[in-house]
């Protein structure tokens, strides 16, 4: 509560006052003695309202003493006057009094004088609490610039808009940043700003300032200086203008931060991102930044990509480990790095895979003269070894798109693939053009197709089966038929086995391929048993993949049973260059299925995997003689062709034989000639769709439920 003192000798003048004051703390005085007594005891005071003529002290000599007093503050003085006595009220309000009443005091204007008064006395402490929070304010203020200036990484400063960046203001961090004291800046007394700054980036940071201050916006920019010591530092520079009401620059603020470190920091990281850990060479994502950088901006500039494709050094992981196949591969990347130059770059794309990328080359033969060098060099370096792989090369377009990149690489990729493929040397070269791309569209529309024929019985008929009659020259009856697969779509047309066979060999599409083509193949003997065809048989080619799959003789057997089909009229055709993967392996299983009757033959005997050793040690049982040795009969000596000695020797090991590809009388008489047991060819009939083969069959053979057994006993 706001206390206020009276002093006044008239009891009656004291007793209205403090009545009238009521609200408040009201204390009295009679004289000026007791005044001064009572504002020494009581420092709360607030208003005090003095008769000027009390005794013992009167009021003038209170007023001058108040000023005096340092152990009390001086409270808001209203002085009590007579009306007579004005040039009272005037010397009063000189000593420091701040208003008058005269007497005789009138109740309510006493009451609203004080009311006032009050009101001014605690906005006048509102003020007061207020400046003291705000010098509070400030003091915090000022101690946290200090602090955060003395723990500054860097300086912070005040400078002009001038190509000096001339220094008004200057940190105590600029010693540490620099290596110069602050005042060697100021003012430019020893050098300026701008001599620190590193002379590359002295441009494009006064260019950076003129974009941003006409907009207000602040500025941050990455840069290096040079230190006193020589040293190059990176900082980061955050500032903003300073405008007049005109909105012109006055000056510039801000911070300049030394990160150093965390650049140190980036920039292993951004090597460790850019760069192969193992060989040091820039990886395939620095190359890919680096086309999209070059295709959009070295627009009249020959661009081209060289892929050296190591891939084989994969396959001597098995024998002597990953470790040493590692250090092959940063072998080749020191032997290749000796090629770099400005205008051809290496870099390690995969695990076993290199490019060259090179701009503004000659032509196509410098390309080539160049691949033929890097096929020189890794042949000698791999000598021992004899790890052979591919070089593929591709001329990016003038108009291709910076966008897709990973598009470009794939085409690599497909010509590096394309000439490990190719045979003749340990490293040949191929170039990506149209033919290949060509290919490469065909190839994976007939892997689509494959794909959709393997997972959906709905495109079956795209994958259906021919048949070749087989003709006995010992009964000269037709005894069986060789399955033939084939592949068509609308997209692709008439698929040549030798083209899709491979390819879902690689794809492993053959097994659920391989399947279907057995169902087909046993549907069709199911027709010809309904017809009455009992003796005839099918012989069906299997793919090695097939072959070694686990689960392909249980799986066989099954079919077997559950489509109701005689093992001894399935015939399996192999070809004779399997047995150089595994001879072991191979053998168990055609042994397991021979031993369920079904039939076993080597298809294109003489021009495999060929071993007399071999083929005596073989539990199959015939030899099918490759047309090459057919067609030989053409053109030599009958009496000089080896394929009589090919029939003889598979008669010695107790296989029979069939002669592929007869097409000519000659052939058929030489044949028969030399005991040769069966034939197919187009002699006889070119392959045959099942309505065909089955109307063929009966123009040529009579239907019978009785074996009519040629020499061989068994059927093709």
């Amino acid at each position: 509560m706001l206390k206020i003192l009276v002093v006044d000798d008239s009891v009656m003048d004291r007793f209205i006052i403090k009545r009238a004051l009521s609200e408040y703390c009201v204390l009295t005085a009679v004289d000026g003695l007791e005044a001064m007594r009572v504002l020494k005891e009581d420092e709360g005071i607030n208003l005090l309202i003095l008769d000027l003529d009390v005794p013992k002290m009167n009021g003038f000599q209170v007023l001058k003493a108040l000023p005096k007093e340092g152990r009390f503050r001086k409270p808001r003085t209203i002085i009590l006057t007579d009306v007579a006595n004005w040039e009272n009220e005037s010397k009063g309000l000189k000593l420091g009094a701040v208003d008058f009443i005269r007497k005789p005091i009138h109740m309510a204007s006493l009451k609203a004088r004080i009311d006032l008064h009050v009101a001014l006395f605690r906005a006048e402490q509102g003020l007061v609490k207020e400046r003291k929070t705000i010098e509070k304010a400030l003091h915090e203020s000022e101690r946290s610039k200090a602090v955060f200036l003395s723990h500054l990484p860097g300086l912070a400063y005040r400078c002009n808009y001038d190509p000096d960046w001339t220094m008004q203001y200057v940190s105590q961090g600029c010693f540490n940043l620099t290596g110069y004291p602050p005042e060697s800046l100021l003012y430019n007394r020893d050098l300026s700003y701008n001599d620190l700054i590193s002379p590359e980036y002295r441009e494009a940071l006064w260019n950076e300032w003129k974009r941003i201050l006409p907009a207000k916006q602040p500025f941050k920019y990455e840069y290096e200086i040079i230190t006193a010591t020589g040293e190059r530092k990176w900082v980061l520079e955050l500032g903003q203008g300073i405008y007049n009401e005109q909105g012109e620059v006055e000056a510039l603020e801000g911070i300049v931060l030394d990160i150093s470190d965390r650049k140190a920091i980036e920039n292993t990281l951004k090597y460790h991102n850019e760069h192969d850990r193992w060989t040091g060479l820039h990886n395939r994502d620095y190359l890919v930044s680096l086309l999209e950088r070059d295709i959009k901006l070295k627009k009249g500039i020959k661009k081209a990509l060289i892929e050296i494709n190591l891939s084989m050094v994969q396959l001597i992981i098995a024998n002597y480990g990953f470790q040493y196949s590692q250090n092959l591969i940063k072998k080749a990347a020191e032997a290749l790095r000796q090629y770099c130059t400005e205008n051809r770059l290496l870099f390690h794309a995969r695990e076993s895979r290199f490019i060259f990328y090179l701009f503004d080359y000659q032509d196509q033969n410098e390309l080539l003269d160049f691949s033929n060098v890097i096929a020189e060099t890794l042949e000698s370096l791999f000598v021992t070894e004899r790890i052979g792989g591919g070089i593929g090369i591709l001329e990016i377009e003038p108009d291709q798109d910076e966008t897709n990149i990973d598009l470009l690489l794939s085409k690599l990729l497909i010509a590096s693939e394309k000439s490990v493929s190719l045979f003749g040397k340990d490293f040949a070269i191929c170039f990506y053009d149209e033919e290949l791309e060509a290919s490469v569209n065909r190839e994976r529309d007939i892997v689509e197709a494959l794909s959709a024929i393997a997972a959906d019985r709905k495109t079956d008929n795209h994958l259906f089966l021919q048949y070749q009659p087989i003709l006995s020259l010992k009964t000269g009856r037709i005894c069986g038929f060789e399955a033939l697969a084939r592949l068509k779509t609308a997209k692709l047309g008439l698929v040549s086995p030798v083209e899709f066979i491979p390819i879902a060999e690689k794809t492993k599409f053959i097994l659920p391929l391989g399947e279907k083509v057995i169902v087909k193949a046993f549907c069709f003997l199911n027709k010809l048993k309904e017809l009455g065809y009992d003796e005839i048989g099918v012989s069906i080619n299997i793919s090695i993949i097939q072959l070694l799959n686990p689960t392909f003789a249980n799986r066989l057997f099954t079919l077997i049973k559950e489509m109701e089909v005689n093992p001894e009229n399935v015939a399996i055709e192999l070809t004779e260059s399997v047995f150089a993967s595994d001879y072991d392996s191979i053998n168990n299983v055609i042994a397991h299925l021979r031993k369920a009757g079904i039939q076993i033959a080597i298809d294109d005997f003489g021009t495999g995997y060929s071993s007399l050793a071999r083929e005596k040690e073989l539990k199959v049982d015939c030899m099918k003689i490759d047309k090459y040795f057919i067609d030989k009969l053409l053109g030599v000596d009958p009496h000089n062709a080896i394929t009589s000695d090919i029939i003889s020797i598979s008669h010695k090991l107790g296989h029979c034989t069939i002669a592929e590809g007869v097409e000519h009388d000659l052939q058929l008489e030489y044949l028969k000639e030399h005991d040769c047991d069966r034939i197919q060819g187009y002699l006889i009939s070119k392959p045959l769709d099942e309505d065909d083969a089955i109307k063929f069959l009966e123009r040529n053979c009579t239907p019978t439920r009785s074996n009519e057994k040629d020499g061989t006993d068994h059927n093709g």
